[in-house]
């Protein structure tokens, strides 16, 4: 029997005046797995990350984390359970250290507060644990260096960064790939399947990259127009028609 789903929405659906954005959209997200949503211009994917993160409260329908109503909970509520939104939730302090960033996302993860006259050095299992996240995301080697400095696709591995030290069990990632050249791309994609590999956190992932969703999903839930229209393995979405004709009618991109 398979284990119950660690993040459930049913029914969630919100509307924009005349406009249902997300429609009646029921999914369930395995526990260790990564699930990608996808869809066509518009589909409405940013907007149900919206909804399962806090950031937009549903017209109807309920949000489930580990099978607990979260449906009324923001988004730092969210995060307190274990919910994390990436590039929405995480800010870069640009002038501070590319270690330093991460240290602070620690801090708030073990509720040690922003004390400007003690030094970083009062915190060295902090020092120790972000500087392991930076080999993670593979920023080691950039670790004394300003985040300003870090390219857009270093931002975005800083980002992920920060995210994992807020240790999330569900990571909500959207578009982590958005704005980065080719030669960006495989880091990324080789630090998702690092944290896959690892099986003891659960991602959620918006991408409008086909190749990088089929290599990283367990399951791949389609939107159209708002509405889920196929939820199942990379194998079978690749051949659903109703799929192909959503793409080809559309194109794949943000919302």
């Amino acid at each position: 029997m398979s284990a119950p789903p660690i993040l459930e929405t049913r029914d969630l659906t919100v509307k924009f005046g005349g406009h249902i954005a997300v429609n009646s959209v029921s999914l369930q997200v395995e526990p260790f797995s990564v699930k990608s949503i996808i869809g066509p211009n518009g589909a409405g994917k940013t907007t149900l990350f919206n909804l399962i993160s806090g950031q937009l409260k549903p017209t109807g329908g309920r949000v489930f984390f580990k099978a607990t109503d979260i449906t009324g909970l923001g988004p730092a509520q969210r995060t307190e359970l274990g919910i994390g939104r990436s590039f929405q939730l995480t800010n870069i302090f640009p002038r501070l250290t590319v270690l330093e960033n991460v240290r602070l996302a620690l801090q708030a993860r073990a509720r040690i507060g922003l004390v400007f006259w003690r030094s970083y050095r009062s915190y060295p299992e902090l020092e120790e644990k972000a500087y392991y996240l930076l080999e993670q995301v593979l920023l080691h080697e950039r670790w004394s260096d300003e985040a300003s400095t870090l390219t857009h696709g270093e931002q975005r591995k800083l980002e992920i960064a920060i995210l994992l030290a807020l240790e999330p069990e569900v990571l909500l990632l959207d578009e982590p790939t958005a704005g980065m050249s080719i030669e960006e791309v495989p880091a990324i994609l080789e630090i998702i399947q690092e944290i896959k590999a690892a099986r003891d956190r659960t991602i959620l992932l918006v991408e409008h990259k086909f190749d990088m969703i089929m290599t990283l999903s367990d399951r791949i839930a389609v939107l159209k127009a708002g509405m889920l229209i196929c939820d199942d393995v990379p194998e079978a979405v690749a051949q659903n028609e109703e799929v192909q004709r959503a793409y080809l009618g559309g194109g794949v991109g943000h919302d």
